[in-house]
């Protein structure tokens, strides 16, 4: 469902002068399974993601999603996918119903169906209280809700999630990854970003250790301890970073 061929995406910087930020990037996931990308903040992950969701062109290199290729069939690309991140925006002087409709118009459902459709998802997330209340007064716990059923209002067959939980509570984290946890069994393709162990370990069926742009190994969270010798994954991924870092010295 997702098939990334050594991304690369270069930028020009005016200090740094050419910057790699994602280095020959490969990777597959199918439908049913959570494809999660674990790196520092600054590895490359939220780069790559936004590859695989046409909002930036790669330098080099390809990516199929949902079987449309991401530089020459973007548009088809944009109706197979839902993004996700704890920056997702909401238009505040919309309330939850009318933020659900209008992007329900923008991916092509109107009338009844579109109708039935916001219905059934302020019933699934409970958001029925709120339902009425603009955007810009919800809770931060409330906005995410909205902004998981604004993600999947078209029911797209891929999900992406760029480190969706970073600075909410714990409550709206876990609200969060039980919608990812939901996505995988429904049968959908999962790419999941994240710098916390935690969220790996419970959701991951399969994880890219994402460092300086490369992905540095992967496997399941148990195989990646195994290669490393280390009980814990987050030492596991401290050895594989020095690692790199000192064979690039």
């Amino acid at each position: 469902m997702i098939e990334a061929k050594k991304l690369t995406k270069t930028f020009r910087d005016r200090k740094r002068g050419l910057v790699r930020a994602v280095d020959r990037v490969s990777f597959t996931c199918q439908p049913g399974q959570i494809f999660g990308l674990l790196g520092a903040n600054g590895a490359g992950k939220t780069t790559t993601l936004r590859m695989l969701g046409t909002l930036l062109e790669p330098t080099q290199g390809s990516a199929t999603v949902a079987g449309f290729d991401a530089v020459k069939q973007p548009e088809d690309v944009r109706r197979s996918i839902g993004f996700l991140s704890n920056g997702t925006a909401l238009y505040g002087r919309l309330t939850a119903r009318e933020m659900l409709e209008y992007f329900g118009r923008l991916n092509g459902i109107d009338g009844a169906a579109l109708r039935v459709r916001v219905n059934e998802l302020i019933e699934q997330l409970e958001i029925g209280e709120y339902q009425n209340g603009r955007c810009d007064k919800l809770s931060t716990g409330q906005k995410q809700r909205v902004s998981i059923a604004r993600s999947i209002i078209h029911r797209p067959p891929v999900m992406i999630f760029d480190e969706p939980t970073t600075g909410l509570d714990v409550m709206t984290s876990q609200t969060i990854m039980s919608f990812i946890e939901q996505c995988r069994d429904e049968g959908l393709t999962v790419v999941f970003s994240t710098h916390i162990m935690s969220e790996v370990e419970r959701l991951c069926d399969q994880v890219a250790i994402v460092h300086h742009g490369k992905i540095a190994t992967e496997g399941t969270v148990s195989e990646i301890k195994q290669q490393t010798g280390e009980q814990v994954l987050e030492n596991a991924f401290l050895k594989i970073a020095h690692q790199l870092d000192d064979a690039q010295r």
